[in-house]
């Protein structure tokens, strides 16, 4: 079977700060941004991986959703528990810098975990948890 990753979703509660931070801060290009009544679609890519998209959507887009699993999920996005992505890098120290150093909001600094990786976290403007990873010993010279 031939399958490979074509588009991941990110639930975001507000686009305005959301975009700022995955397009200036991560480098990712806006390849789309849909509107549908009061919902937001923006789609954004790697220029190193043009080829899978990552699309940041609204919490709940669902119009039949109750209040009460409207709060759910809210909640869960506040906790950072709700969606979450890996990065990977050639350098997990220079994404660290340059991410902090743009004002991300730091979950960990960089690491080296015993399953054979460096990686650090930071969350986005909605509180997702972002991961940057790089596999021990392979650092840019």
């Amino acid at each position: 079977m031939d399958i490979t990753l074509s588009q991941c979703f990110i639930a975001v509660d507000d686009h305005d700060k959301a975009v700022p931070f995955y397009r200036d801060v991560l480098g990712l290009e806006v390849r789309g941004d849909v509107g549908y009544g009061d919902m937001r679609w923006v789609t954004v890519e790697s220029p190193a991986q043009p080829d899978v998209a990552i699309v940041l959507e609204p919490p709940l887009a669902d119009p039949n959703a109750s209040p009460a699993d409207r709060q759910a999920v809210a909640d869960l996005m506040a906790k950072g528990l709700l969606r979450g992505v890996i990065f990977a890098t050639q350098d997990c120290d220079a994404a660290f810098e340059r991410i902090r150093a743009a004002g991300g909001a730091v979950v960990q600094e960089p690491t080296d975990q015993h399953y054979g990786v460096r990686d650090c976290a930071f969350r986005d403007p909605a509180g997702n948890v972002l991961r940057f990873t790089q596999p021990l010993g392979t650092a840019e010279a």
